[in-house]
């Protein structure tokens, strides 16, 4: 499974790359990637056909559950790579966040 670190993605990110975030919707609202698709890991089997062909990031909030995904993701012939460190890690180096609460975005922690 590739991986790589926040320090490792562009900014601003390329136009040809996906960022799929795997949270759940709560996490999802409190803060994330601008531009990136949201399908919770738990539904990602059924929900796959919607992930594009092309680069793929994969997203969660410390990596766990993204490396999951990427793998599973690369099984099924998707070119992933998995956000060591995660949304924390993201927030962590100031990159820019979005969210859907009407608030300032942060990495929801449970």
């Amino acid at each position: 499974m590739q991986s790589t670190t926040v320090a490792d993605v562009p900014s601003p990110l390329p136009d040809d790359l996906t960022v799929l975030d795997v949270r759940e919707p709560v996490e999802w609202a409190a803060g994330h990637i601008e531009g990136a698709l949201h399908i919770p890991l738990g539904v990602l089997p059924l929900r796959a056909q919607e992930v594009p062909p092309g680069r793929v990031l994969v997203v969660c909030k410390v990596g766990g559950r993204s490396a999951q995904a990427t793998q599973w993701l690369g099984q099924q012939g998707h070119d992933v790579v998995n956000l060591e460190g995660g949304m924390l890690a993201w927030d962590d180096a100031g990159r820019p966040m979005v969210s859907d609460t009407g608030q300032p975005p942060f990495v929801h922690l449970h």
